[in-house]
């Protein structure tokens, strides 16, 4: 069984799914990739221990506090790929970022191959199942740019302000719809 709580944070409403011992998912809604197929399967549930110490966590974020994700249990599904990515991203530190660039480059290493794709690698990035909590608003473009978030730039600018980020120094091109 999946269970699922929601969150009410300054970005949105956070949807939190777990699998009754680890946090399988955190998605802003709306973003990219939210699972709307599967919401109606998932439990209410609001009493998780996991759930208590994300909304915990999320609540000294979202004040600016320096938290450290190593003691929730996380579970992500991916392919080994991803999940290797995944890890990356969770060594970023708070409050620092990097780029598609040095992350491929790292999992190349990891995976004992020449190179890797930087587009492979944004692909995952993008298909994190647990914004916030394994740090893709960290990954930026090789010459500071904002590329794609799944939650939305806008939401991705907040997140690196709350970090202590001056986001004046990014750049972004605003779409044109």
């Amino acid at each position: 069984m999946i269970y699922k709580t929601y969150y009410s944070s300054p970005i949105g409403k956070l949807l939190l799914a777990s699998d009754g011992n680890n946090l399988t998912g955190l998605w802003i809604e709306n973003q990219k990739y939210f699972p709307y197929k599967m919401i109606d399967r998932l439990i209410d549930n609001d009493n998780l221990e996991i759930f208590k110490q994300t909304k915990d966590l999320l609540d000294k974020y979202f004040k600016g506090e320096k938290v450290n994700i190593n003691n929730l249990k996380l579970n992500p599904s991916g392919t080994k790929f991803q999940i290797e990515v995944w890890q990356v991203l969770c060594d970023i530190p708070y409050g620092e970022f990097t780029t598609y660039k040095e992350i491929s480059q790292k999992v190349a290493r990891n995976l004992n191959k020449a190179n890797m794709s930087t587009q492979a690698v944004g692909g995952a990035v993008g298909h994190n199942p647990i914004s916030i909590i394994i740090p893709c608003h960290r990954v930026i473009g090789n010459n500071g740019s904002l590329t794609g978030y799944a939650g939305g730039i806008d939401k991705k600018l907040r997140l690196l302000q709350i970090e202590g980020h001056n986001i004046n120094k990014f750049y972004y091109k605003k779409r044109s719809d």
